[in-house]
Order: structure tokens, then sequence, then C-alpha cells
């Protein structure tokens, strides 16, 4: 008689073990205008913190979600979020396991090295720099290794040298040793699926003549930015005059110039870095202006995202300080829009606060907006004497 409850009882536990082994996500991929990765949930006025910008087309399971965000399975122990709008459903089939394959590195033209991966599929990455040695290193989710060699041609010559480590069972750390110790870019992107990592070379003459460099006027149309606390003074406008008057120098030091902008237009921040990877730099000089509820707050600050980028901003800051602005602070992992490309040095400079009466009134003044032009070249003259040594 007890047979009967005992049958019953292992259909049960096996009906839930069966529910219980069903896939608890669904796959999508990522599209849209530079898809990124996101820590956590966490939000201020410049957004959650971001881990990186990810290719389109890369696979991930969405294991969550709330109502702006989904939560992807990156391996094992990774999670991340990505916003809603940067997802799209996909049909494909999930394999038991992801193989790393063959890689090779080698020299494109005059300005880059290539390193490829070739993968079984698209998967996400995150990437960061290191300095002292200067490197670049990646993590690929969800793959195991399964490469044997990797070719590294002659030709490469920013690139010292390539090595892997499978750090967890399905991570893989892939990292490149630099030949300088300044960063000069690198852009990491899928080519079918292998992946690629386009690291720029240092230029062989270290002029300003001989470097492409860009600046944004920050703000723009629609975007006003800040106002000033005793005119209507209007961020947008001014610092077009400053980018102008910066403009005007780097063009009589032979420099290639390109502006985001040369008029009062509205330009979205993510056009902005699409137009300037096409572009591809050497430098970006953003001009913004600061405000505070406290109107005693002044100076000049500076800021990056990526510590590779970082001798160029403290240069710039150190010539500010030099006409008696005020120093507000060189800052670091700083989550601005144009700060989040790593295809280009760029910097942030935060001029002064159009806040504070002080600063409002050197800001309005058109000879302070020409030093500050000459401050800005001084900062990359600095900085190329630095980096010769």
């Amino acid at each position: 008689m007890k047979i009967i409850p005992l049958i019953a009882c292992i259909f049960i536990s096996s009906c839930l073990f069966a529910q219980n082994t069903a896939p608890a996500y669904w796959l999508g991929k990522s599209t849209g205008k530079l898809p990124s990765l996101a820590y956590g949930l966490g939000d201020d006025r410049l957004g959650g913190a971001k881990m990186g910008y990810i290719d389109t087309n890369v696979v991930f399971k969405i294991i969550d979600s709330t109502s702006a965000m989904y939560e992807l399975q990156l391996s094992k122990n990774h999670t991340a979020f990505i916003d809603k709008g940067f997802i799209k459903k996909d049909s494909i089939k999930e394999k038991q396991f992801y193989l790393s394959n063959s890689w090779k590195v080698q020299g494109m033209d005059s300005s880059f090295d290539i390193l490829s991966i070739n993968l079984d599929e698209r998967l996400p990455y995150k990437s960061w720099m290191e300095i002292e040695p200067s490197k670049i290193v990646f993590d690929i989710y969800g793959v195991q290794s399964n490469t044997n060699w990797i070719t590294q041609l002659s030709s490469a010559k920013e690139i010292r040298n390539v090595y892997y480590n499978q750090i967890e069972d399905d991570v893989l750390r892939v990292t490149i040793e630099l030949q300088h110790q300044q960063h000069w870019g690198y852009n990491i992107s899928y080519n079918n699926k292998n992946l690629v990592v386009k690291v720029k070379r240092q230029p062989q003459v270290l002029l300003l003549k001989n470097l492409k460099i860009a600046i944004d006027a920050g703000h723009g149309g629609t975007n006003a930015g800040t106002s000033g606390i005793k005119t209507s003074a209007s961020e947008k406008i001014l610092t077009l005059k400053f980018a102008k008057e910066l403009e005007k120098l780097l063009r009589k030091q032979k420099a290639n110039v390109v502006m985001t902008r040369k008029i009062d237009t509205t330009f979205d921040n993510k056009d902005r870095v699409l137009f300037l990877q096409q572009e591809n730099p050497d430098v970006l000089i953003s001009l913004h202006l600061n405000s505070s509820a406290n109107v005693l707050v002044n100076g000049s600050s500076t800021y990056y995202k990526h510590i590779g980028f970082r001798p160029l901003t403290e240069n710039i800051l150190k010539r500010m300080v030099d006409i008696k602005m005020n120093e507000f602070g060189n800052v670091g992992s700083f989550n601005f829009a144009l700060n989040a490309p790593t295809d280009f040095i760029n910097c942030l400079l935060e001029i002064g606060f159009l806040s504070n009466e002080a600063d409002e009134k050197r800001i309005l003044d058109p000879k302070f907006q020409a030093t500050v032009a000459k401050q800005i070249v001084s900062g990359l003259n600095d900085w190329l004497k630095d980096v010769k040594k």
C-alpha cells in the first residue's frame, strides 16, 4: 500500500525538477546607438556608473528587469544592466559552451595595430586601461579558451605583447602590453565573430602641428546649459566663444582642428561621440562652465574617465591655476558621455563657475577667453613634453 504514494512522490519530484531546470532567462542582442553596460541600478544626473560601450548584435542572457533596465547574466558570477532600448529579442539558439580560437596581432596602417580574436559567438566584454606599465586589459564573458597559439607580426608597432588568463571557468582575461607609457586610445568591436581591438599608435613626432585636435563647445541649441548669476549669460553661447578662441590659436600652431559645432545648434552627446569616432582625433578638449547652489564655490576643474588619459587633464588644470583660477580639482572616473570613449585622449575642462560672481565676471571678459585658450595650448604643449620623456 505504500508503493503508490512513493511513486507519486517520485513523479511529483521529477515534475518539479523539470520545472526548475527550465531556462529562467531569454536571449537577446544589443542594438541601437552606442549601447552601454551599467554596473548596477544606481543613478544620478549623469546616469548610472557605466562599464563601457558594447558593440551591436552581442548575445546576452536576460534574467530579470526593472521598468527601464534589463539585468544580464554575463557569466556564472557576473551580471550587468542595460537600458531596455538597447536589447532586441532574438531566436538565436544558445550553445552549451563557447570557445576562443586563433588570435592574430598585426599592424593595420600607419595609425593602428590590431588584435583579432576568433570566437564562436559575439560575446559580452568589458575593458579598462592600466598604467606603469601601460596596458589595455579586457574580460570576455561566457567563453572558455581553446586558443593554443597567438600569431604576432612585426608590422605591429604599438602592441608589445598579448597574452591571456582563464581567470574563471567562463571568463577570459586578455592583456595587451603597450610600447609607450601614454595611452593614445583603442576601440573594441566585432567583425562577424572576430573580436577586433584597434590600438592607436603614438605619433612619431610629438608636436601640435602633427596632431588632430577636436574641440567641443559644450551644450548648444535646445541644451542651454547653466546661466550667469548676475547676467543672463548662457553656457552654450560662452563655450562657443572659448572654443573659437582655442581653434584660432591651434590653427596658428598648424594643428589639424575639428569642431563639434561652430554655431548655436542642437547636437546630442551620443551623436557627438559617433561624429568624433568617425573623425578619429588624437585629442578631444570639451569646454564647459560649472554651476553650484553655493555661490561661494568657484574655480577650474578637469575631468577624465580612463586613467590612461589623466596626464593631459593634469597639465591643463595646472595652467588654469597659473592664471589665478582656484583649483576645484582633477576628477577621475567621470561618467560624462564625451569622457566615455576609449578611442582618443579626452579632457573635459570646466573653466569656471557661472554661479559665482567673480568667476562669471572673468568668463564674460573677451580677454579672459583668449587667455584661457592660451593656457589650454600651453597645457597641451606641457603634456607633449612629458610624453617625450
